[in-house]
């Protein structure tokens, strides 16, 4: 196969028009947080605007959980919100980490019960991989941050 007829794989699919993807992405922000971003509103004090949700079972709850979260299984979503949440605060979702859906599930099971909600990308794995402090049944920890995950000895990644 002569380079004249190779299809670059990258753009096999042309990207879209500017307009379009702007769209895009303002949308994807709309219904995303990062774990960085959601830590460094935490970690200014006071209330954030919002409150973050772990929709794991009781049995990962207690292996670890971002500080100040709320524990609510998806699963006892639909009976337990009212109780617990205030529709007129956004909530960001949170399961294990980017190999599970659950947040994405807990969200939807809330915004159908007509909260605003984020999903927080990377999940409990990711607010670990990146040094956040985290609390389990014994106390606070933090881990060493990954580099492969954020950069060691600065504060910000700069994006």
């Amino acid at each position: 196969m002569s380079s004249a007829t190779t299809v670059n794989p990258v753009l096999r699919v042309a990207p879209a028009p500017p307009a379009e993807a702007a769209a895009h992405f303002r949308a994807s922000l709309a219904f995303h947080a990062d774990v960085s971003d959601v830590a460094a509103a935490l970690a200014v004090g006071g209330d954030p605007g919002f409150v973050v949700l772990d929709s794991r079972s009781t049995a990962s709850w207690e292996q670890g959980h971002v500080p100040g979260a709320v524990h609510l299984p998806t699963a006892l979503i639909a009976e337990q919100a009212e109780g617990l949440l205030d529709k007129s605060v956004p909530v960001v979702t949170y399961c294990w980490g980017p190999g599970c859906n659950g947040a994405a599930r807990a969200a939807l099971a809330l915004a159908q019960l007509g909260y605003q909600v984020k999903e927080m990308l990377g999940g409990f794995e990711y607010w670990v991989r990146e040094g956040f402090e985290f609390e389990t049944w014994e106390g606070r920890e933090r881990g060493a941050v990954d580099a492969l995950t954020a950069p060691v000895g600065e504060g910000d990644c700069g994006c």
